[in-house]
């Protein structure tokens, strides 16, 4: 099974960053990849319900990582095409509030899925036989509406909800980088008014391990945020492109 779908997973990676080598308009490039992504899942869907698992490890495994890092992908894509095509005209004053309109909702799901986002942020494991087990959700537990609609033998209460999590920190990053780019002030980042004076003159790889550490010792903001976050803002205070980090 871990085989098998790590295999997609990184199929489906490489087809992205293809898809975004040959496609400059977002619109369009997410459009696809929301495509792409739903035959992925598809294909992943129909191993699992034809081989199933075999213990209730793996089947957490699955449903509280393997799955949510997936359909992550989806939401994301699928918000980036909604926010760029719901982008409204009349200059930086409407794009701002539009931008920090969708940054205020990110910011609504946090408050309101805070205790699942703690537990899952900090890898806990004590509920995952009621959060990542077909069959076995408990309605006290703050379910969406959508699980009830869901295809149960593919979804648990809270695999789409840690899915949910994963994406909006990519969409936030996005956002940012929209408002950053467009120097608009935003309440939801104090970004820098002036160049720092600050350059990195050591090794990206040293910069790259030094944030790793930082993250993986939940320093900011009690670890709740992606790490891309973290290099972002490394990048901007020390002037320097870290590029693809995840691989160097």
């Amino acid at each position: 099974m871990n085989n098998f779908c790590k295999e997609v997973v990184r199929k489906l990676d490489e087809e992205i960053k293809e898809f975004s080598f040959e496609e400059d308009n977002i619109i369009l490039l997410s459009e696809a990849v929301v495509e792409l992504i739903l035959t992925r899942i598809k294909e992943i869907k129909e191993y699992v319900l034809e081989k199933g698992f075999k213990d209730i490890e793996e089947e957490t495994h699955f449903f509280k990582k393997v799955k949510p890092n997936i359909v992550s992908k989806l939401i994301y894509y699928n918000a980036i095409y909604k926010i760029e095509t719901k982008k409204p005209y009349g200059g930086d004053k409407a794009l701002k509030k539009y931008l920090e309109n969708e940054v205020t909702k990110l910011k609504r799901f946090f408050d309101n899925n805070l205790d699942f986002y703690r537990y899952y942020r900090t890898n806990s494991t004590y509920l995952d036989h009621k959060y990542f087990i077909r069959g076995k959700y408990d309605i006290k537990l703050s379910l969406d509406t959508y699980f009830f609609e869901s295809d149960h033998s593919f979804s648990t209460s809270h695999d789409y909800k840690a899915a949910k999590i994963l994406a909006n920190d990519l969409i936030q990053v996005y956002l940012e980088d929209q408002l950053f780019n467009k120097n608009i002030n935003t309440s939801a980042r104090n970004h820098l008014s002036v160049p720092s004076p600050l350059n990195w003159t050591s090794s990206k790889t040293a910069l790259i391990e030094l944030i790793y550490a930082l993250h993986s010792h939940a320093t900011f903001n009690n670890g709740l945020v992606d790490i891309k976050v973290i290099a972002k803002t490394f990048e901007e205070v020390f002037n320097i492109e870290l590029g693809d980090f995840y691989h160097t």
